[in-house]
């Protein structure tokens, strides 16, 4: 057995956290687009702003769980909720790229859930505190790993689709940081974060991990509105690359690059 690195675990839990709190931030607020969403389920435009912050009020309160009593069920709650709310994206008519660009979300209490183990636990381990020190095999170390480098091309690869497709959101960060052509900046961009996330998929390396977590961090920061819980809400994007940062040298001693490269066939 292999204990995982304290600085993953935390990293992990921090970010599910997040992307909970920054969630329900939106719900409190009373976002908008979220009526289309609502929509997909046939609710209509007032009584989804009636239920939106009762959903926010909800995944705050499970945000800050995590960070004080972090469980299984919470864990796998996030990992059902965020592919449900990143799936109401495209069922609402919005460009399919939305839902992978929002691998984070689920992707973050995906890994931390593979890591502290769930096949076989009873209901009321479901319901334990996670603690940190997690011991776990080669196999299971292997898999998160994969894991990550799955989740962290999925979501650069949207977003930098969402660039390529010139997303009138992403255009407006443009506009408000002065650049005079924002579609060629979009297309830069697009192809860099593309490009990034095939290599990411291939060959994870130190430097490149680095290079886009500071990156990721960044421009998170460059919404047009509600900059601040933008930001929080992504915090999958940012703790998956640094996940993954973190893993990286654990996974490569135990695994001597398990993941991916052995099952790409000679050419």
């Amino acid at each position: 057995m292999l204990a995982v690195d304290n600085k993953v675990y935390y990293t992990l839990r921090v970010a599910s956290a997040m992307c909970f709190i920054g969630h329900g931030a939106f719900g409190i607020i009373t976002k908008q687009i979220w009526c289309n969403y609502f929509a997909v389920f046939g609710i209509g435009h007032d009584l989804a702003y009636h239920l939106m912050p009762v959903l926010g009020s909800i995944d705050i309160l499970l945000g800050i769980t995590l960070l004080i009593y972090p469980t299984r069920a919470a864990l796998l709650w996030l990992v059902v909720w965020g592919i449900i709310t990143a799936s109401l994206r495209p069922l609402s008519g919005e460009p399919f790229v939305e839902f992978i660009e929002r691998a984070g979300n689920f992707g973050a209490p995906l890994t931390l859930l593979l890591l502290c183990g769930f096949s076989g636990k009873s209901l009321k381990e479901w319901f334990t505190d996670i603690k940190p020190n997690i011991m776990t095999d080669e196999k299971t170390l292997a898999t998160a790993t994969i894991c990550l480098r799955i989740v962290v091309f999925l979501l650069l690869t949207g977003h930098g689709w969402l660039n390529l497709l010139d997303k009138k959101g992403i255009m407006s960060q443009y506009t408000s940081l002065g650049f005079s052509n924002p579609a060629k900046v979009a297309f830069i961009v697009g192809v860099f974060e593309i490009v990034s996330a095939c290599l990411i998929l291939i060959k994870p390396l130190r430097g490149i991990l680095i290079v886009l977590l500071i990156w990721k961090i960044g421009t998170e920061l460059f919404y047009p509105h509600w900059e601040i819980f933008e930001w929080v809400e992504r915090g999958g994007s940012y703790g998956t690359i640094l996940a993954l940062l973190l893993l990286l040298p654990q996974s490569s001693r135990t695994a001597s690059d398990l993941p991916l490269n052995n099952h790409v066939p000679a050419v």
